[in-house]
């Protein structure tokens, strides 16, 4: 999902991104994008020109581009016009969130940075703050609804997942209703709660990569020594795959085929794509050239197509050597 302020030409952009993708080894993306009381490039009408953009530019490059929606629970009056969503563009993933800043708001008290983040979106703080409010003090009715929403939804045949569990009882609040992915829990137990079911757990390589969470919360690195992540997702930034691989395998934590299953073939598995994940006759032709000793990525190979090719190895492909 892009970032505040990243992405305003959406065609452009997700030109842009295709290409970055690439050259980080990726040949199949899942692009998240917010449908979101926040407004701007995570609200609804910002997701509607993402999906249609990536829907317009498919087929065009080799990345194989597919999408994610993030999905606010407490955007009540938007459960009808967010089915709607789905089936016009086709949504096969979604996952919920839940944003609001509750604490602060059951205080009575106006969450830091309101008026910048209003402002940057171009509404009113206060009425901003007055929807947030009000969003906050329907939660109780949320729960019945997400009931209703989530077994449409699972008719329809989406995955569906839950961000930021942050206990044994959110993810078993969340298992009920047919939501299975467990993305970035939080704790140890909403963790092992899901291992536990045999649930796919994705956690975030820059996790990994950093040693820990920027917010404190469980470790990506523990966890992956521990056995419970199916699956590590960038996280907005695109080398921290590669990279969480390499310091897995250094760390001992893992051989290098089992921590490259945690961002091909496990995450393949989890969105139901078993044509690719694994180098096997009959499947995708997804390969990635790696220099052994810099660790460097010499070329992108996307469903038998060159999506990326650094000049070295290009140099060599032209003068038919072998890489």
């Amino acid at each position: 999902a892009p970032r505040r302020g990243a992405m305003k030409d959406i065609d452009q952009g997700l030109v842009v991104a295709e290409a970055e993708l690439a050259a980080n080894g990726i040949t199949t993306a899942v692009m998240a994008q917010f449908y979101s009381w926040e407004g701007g490039m995570r609200g609804p009408e910002f997701a509607e020109r993402v999906f249609a953009g990536i829907a317009a530019l498919r087929g065009s490059v080799a990345t194989d581009l597919r999408h994610q929606l993030r999905f606010e629970i407490a955007m009540l009056d938007h459960y009808p016009a967010l089915e709607e969503f789905v089936a016009r563009h086709g949504v096969e993933y979604l996952v919920f969130n839940d944003h609001l800043p509750h604490e602060e708001l059951a205080k009575g008290k106006r969450p830091p940075r309101l008026t910048g983040q209003a402002l940057r979106i171009g509404r009113n703080p206060e009425k901003h703050l007055a929807d947030m409010q009000a969003m906050h003090a329907a939660m109780g009715e949320v729960s019945e609804a997400l009931d209703g929403l989530c077994a449409r939804l699972r008719a329809r045949g989406l995955r569906l997942g839950s961000h930021d569990d942050r206990s044994a009882e959110d993810r078993a609040t969340w298992r009920r209703r047919g939501v299975t992915i467990a993305e970035f829990p939080e704790t140890m137990a909403a963790v092992e709660t899901a291992a536990e079911a045999g649930e796919p757990v994705i956690m975030g390589a820059p996790n990994l990569v950093r040693g820990g969470s920027h917010k404190g919360n469980v470790s990506a690195m523990e966890m992956v020594a521990m056995e419970h992540v199916g699956a590590l997702a960038s996280d907005y930034h695109y080398p921290s795959l590669m990279r969480a691989v390499h310091l897995i395998e250094r760390g001992g934590l893992a051989s290098l085929s089992a921590a490259w299953a945690m961002i091909s073939e496990g995450p393949a598995r989890m969105l139901g794509l078993l044509d690719r994940g694994r180098i096997a006759p009959g499947l995708r032709a997804d390969l990635v050239v790696i220099d052994p000793e810099t660790r460097r990525i010499g070329a992108t190979i996307a469903g038998g197509a060159v999506s990326y090719m650094s000049g070295a190895v290009a140099a060599r492909f032209i003068a038919g050597a072998p890489v």
